[in-house]
């Protein structure tokens, strides 16, 4: 079986092709033969090596997102066959393993049909990014015309961000650079102000108290906490724990613990189906570009994802 990974960590160009071990499906899993993978910067962090690789060996595989058709169902397998089309979240780095790979073994609840209508190139960007908003919104605990404010609101966390927080009724006041404006519109969003430094002063002006709580989708940290309200949540899409600001509670959205959130995933093809959720390609490639699409992703400004293809 072919996988895109990495012997060493390293930059872009540590990425090749290798050979390994076929697997097959396990009791209560499925083998997916995987169509497309998409990319994203959490791949790139494992790619040079910033997540604990101690349970994993080489070649290290990124990715989590994958989608494709089920070719082989394990014992004690109930509601899935050979044939049907799937889109599943991945674990790199893991016994489980990264979704850059032809053949993905996946554990019932980590995976889900894909919308009716859709490919599965758009499917595969729709898992982690998808779960991570729901996470994000699960933490904000938001009730209808509660405000959140969203950066990075332009990627396609954010994307899913907005749209999925404006099916709850909740107030959003997403940024955008102005060369983005047209796209974050097309979310929906009740207010944008400008990306950069000057988000939490923007923001401020529409809600002079404070937003409820931030999902910062942009890393900016330090910069945008000062938008929030007193008792306030933050909630950061990477790890960070806060900087101790008075009156600010904090929270990270860990997407790990969401993967054999099967309800979770049914309501985000269903979010597609109904037209609530619009999953977006940057652009298709063939796996063998992965290096290109991993360097083209860190030069920044790439909205949608790379999907790469076998």
């Amino acid at each position: 079986m072919k996988v895109v990974g990495v012997e060493q960590f390293g930059g872009p160009e540590a990425l090749a092709v290798h050979e390994v071990q076929e697997p097959h499906a396990g009791a209560g899993s499925v083998r997916i033969q995987v169509g497309a993978f998409a990319v994203s910067p959490t791949d790139t962090g494992v790619r040079a090596g910033q997540r604990d690789s101690s349970h994993a060996s080489a070649p290290y595989v990124p990715g989590m997102d994958a989608a494709g058709v089920i070719d082989e169902v394990g014992p004690d397998v109930d509601g899935w066959s050979v044939g049907d089309e799937v889109m599943a979240i991945a674990l790199p780095l893991t016994t489980h393993g990264g979704a850059y790979v032809e053949e993905l073994v996946a554990p019932v609840g980590s995976f889900t049909r894909i919308p009716r209508g859709t490919t599965v190139e758009l499917a595969s960007t729709i898992p982690m990014n998808g779960l991570t908003a729901i996470q994000v919104l699960e933490l904000a605990g938001l009730s209808r015309g509660d405000t959140l404010a969203v950066t990075g609101a332009a990627g396609l966390l954010g994307n899913y961000l907005v749209q999925l927080a404006k099916a709850e009724g909740i107030t959003v006041i997403a940024d955008a650079a102005d060369k983005d404006e047209t796209l974050v519109r097309s979310l929906g969003p009740d207010h944008i102000v400008p990306r950069g430094d000057a988000f939490a002063e923007s923001v401020r002006r529409i809600v002079p108290e404070g937003v409820d709580a931030l999902a910062d989708c942009a890393v900016q940290r330090d910069v945008v906490v000062p938008a929030l309200r007193q008792g306030g949540l933050f909630i950061d899409v990477r790890g960070w724990e806060g900087n101790g600001a008075e009156g600010v509670r904090f929270e990270r959205a860990l997407v790990g613990k969401e993967y054999r959130s099967f309800d979770k995933l049914e309501r985000l093809r269903h979010g597609v189906e109904g037209g609530t959720i619009t999953p977006r390609i940057a652009e298709v490639l063939p796996a063998s570009s992965a290096r290109e699409a991993h360097e083209r992703l860190e030069a920044g400004g790439t909205r949608g994802r790379f999907v790469l293809t076998w």
